[in-house]
């Protein structure tokens, strides 16, 4: 999510902040947005809490969990396959072993390639779900941002010292779920026949 943090610009929040006191925070309702001029948002934090951050988490998770299967049913294959050409050796010419052992060579290395691109695959789809949700975010963002009279968003993590108060990132989180839910399009969302 550090992409989400780039997109904000980094300032020291104390430079641009309204006053504030903290008196005035306990005096405001809870999930109010508050009034400043610099707000701070914990990005990785809007993403994995929010309903679309999850179903990201979930499905990408049992994707991992099926290719880790794989790869463990294929290591044993291989395994077996080893132990059974290493028997096999001594009954065989020298010359018909090695053409047999570079054949078995040759299919592991086209075997581990194609599941590192079944990894980097996973590693894709996440990089583009986290972008899709950066894409779809940022209008909500800008929203609240307008609502409390804020020219800036920053990363929490960026910000040396600010004020709690004008941390946005539980109300980002309720607007997404709101306003996104999951990400998935709804049966409403859909175009009838």
């Amino acid at each position: 999510m550090r992409r989400l943090a780039a997109g904000f610009a980094i300032v020291v929040a104390g430079l641009f902040q309204a006053p504030a006191t903290f008196a005035q925070e306990e005096a405001r309702a809870p999930q109010e947005v508050p009034t400043a001029a610099v707000l701070t948002v914990d990005s990785d934090l809007m993403f994995s809490q929010s309903l679309f951050g999850l179903r990201v988490t979930q499905e990408l998770a049992a994707e991992e969990a099926v290719l880790l299967a794989e790869n463990r049913r294929i290591q044993a294959e291989l395994t077996a396959e080893e132990r059974e050409l290493t028997n096999q050796r001594e009954g065989m010419d020298p010359k018909a072993f090695r053409a047999v052992a570079d054949a078995f060579d040759v299919r592991v290395v086209q075997i581990r390639n194609e599941q590192e691109q079944k990894s980097r695959n996973i590693e894709v789809q996440r990089q583009r779900e986290e972008e899709a949700f950066i894409r779809a975010a940022s209008p909500i963002l800008t929203d609240l941002m307008r609502e409390a009279g804020a020219s800036v968003i920053l990363e929490r993590r960026e910000v040396l010292l600010s004020d709690p108060a004008i941390d946005i990132t539980s109300m980002a989180i309720k607007r997404l779920n709101q306003i996104l839910g999951d990400g998935l399009p709804s049966a409403t969302d859909t175009p009838e026949d």
